[in-house]
């Protein structure tokens, strides 16, 4: 039984570890001869945490946003990049919303 309560504990912080786990935001550095610009694009994406420690879609975010505004471009990429976050709350979670803008770029293929 001591053991068994030893697994169970193990396999709870590891499912609490990756929940707290996120993807990063990509943003490369390119040169102006590399790429023509598309035009500007805004997108928001929101997460929640339920009763302040479940994470819904939270973690993602960033990423689902920015990946959000280049695909309504058509691009490639994104420059010159703002990020800007609002939160709601309610009674048993908390709401953010992450709003990327910039200017999407589709870039050069090399020749």
């Amino acid at each position: 039984m001591k053991y068994l309560s030893k697994v169970v504990a193990a396999a709870l912080f590891g499912v609490v570890l990756a929940g707290c786990t996120g993807a990063p935001m990509k943003s490369a550095h390119y040169d102006s001869n590399q790429y023509t610009v598309v035009g500007h694009s805004e997108a928001s994406a929101t997460g929640l945490l339920l009763f302040g420690i479940i994470p819904i879609r939270q973690n993602s975010r960033f990423v689902r946003a920015q990946d959000a505004a280049i695909k309504a471009k058509g691009g490639d990429a994104m420059i010159n990049t703002q990020v800007q976050e609002n939160w709601f709350w309610a009674w048993a979670l908390t709401g953010y919303t992450t709003t990327i803008s910039g200017d999407v770029v589709k870039l050069k293929t090399a020749q």
